[in-house]
């Protein structure tokens, strides 16, 4: 993109900025952004982030860093994803140090891709700031009333609503989007194709659910589960069948974790780490006694596992 659109670009920007509290939601923003200032201990002004978004700027300049200044989008997508897992892995861990030094890292990657955004005369990062604002204020009408003046309901405050209510307010934002490119949105096409897959299936399923495609009981998904099984053990080992059969295995068991009201990517990441712990014990064991763990027979590592079990239940 030439300089001459660049500066359109962020000139039209700017200008949609300077004139947010022209349309309805705008109005409803500044007016809960007034009410919020107004709260005591209400967050001020921020000069760390502006700081820090001045670094990540001065980094992408003609004399800044070579490596920095070459990125794109797609060159650091996979950065996002790993940050965002380490982050994830402080949280379980409740370290808090590492924990602010990792959310820095996925704040990073936030910004990097904003200014890289701005350098092609997209959008900045005020306009990603806005927006998050904008969007929070529009699902959460339980607290801050919607842009045609309904009055907050309190009741909607509780935990089991608020979801029914987010729902609803997405389902308005897709048919919205619809109209605007006069095409019908997909009921799945909001979900991301880049999220895990066991999260992704979880997703699907759900929505699925939620439209009536649904079995009746857990026991009718079982049955599901068994159907899906006997096909994949029915076809030759290897072959591109038993691939896609045993696929169909893990979205039928997902679809259990879902009637069960169980997070399925929750219950595999607590039983890698379950596993993770377990074969940490072992290999205390083995270097205590002398002998690795490859050299240990079967009946050798059956009796560290089962050693490790009962350590693990000890705790």
């Amino acid at each position: 993109m030439g300089e001459d659109a660049k500066l359109d670009v962020s000139a039209a920007a700017q200008a949609g900025r300077a004139t947010k509290g022209e349309d309805k939601l705008g109005r409803l923003c500044d007016e809960v952004d007034a009410d919020t200032r107004s709260r005591d201990g209400s967050p001020e002004s921020q000069p760390e982030f502006e700081e820090l978004a001045r670094t990540v700027w001065r980094l992408r300049q003609a004399d800044g860093c070579p490596w920095d200044r070459v990125q794109t989008h797609e060159s650091i997508a996979r950065n996002m994803i790993e940050e965002a897992y380490e982050a994830v892995d402080t949280f379980q861990a409740h370290d808090d140090a590492h924990m602010r030094e990792e959310l820095g890292d996925v704040l990073l990657q936030v910004l990097l891709h904003a200014q890289i955004a701005a350098d092609e005369g997209s959008f900045d990062i005020h306009d990603v700031c806005r927006g998050l604002n904008r969007k929070l204020i529009r699902r959460h009408p339980h607290i801050f009333g919607t842009p045609e003046g309904d009055v907050p309901r309190v009741s909607a405050k509780s935990t089991q609503e608020v979801p029914d209510i987010w729902d609803k307010v997405k389902r308005e934002e897709r048919e919205a989007k619809g109209e605007a490119t006069g095409e019908e949105p997909g009921l799945l096409d909001s979900v991301p194709i880049s999220l895990p897959a066991l999260m992704q299936a979880q997703k699907i399923s759900k929505r699925a659910a939620k439209m009536g495609f649904d079995w009746k009981t857990t026991d009718d998904v079982w049955d599901k589960v068994n159907e899906e099984v006997g096909e994949f053990e029915a076809e030759p080992s290897g072959s591109e069948r038993a691939f896609e059969e045993f696929g169909d295995v893990l979205f039928s068991l997902v679809n259990v974790a879902r009637k069960e009201h169980i997070d399925a990517e929750a219950a595999l990441a607590f039983a890698n780490r379950k596993f993770r712990s377990r074969w940490a014990s072992m290999e205390r064991a083995a270097e205590a006694s002398g002998k690795p763990l490859d050299a240990c027979s079967d009946e050798e590592l059956d009796q560290l596992w089962r050693r490790a079990k009962q350590e693990e239940r000890g705790q």
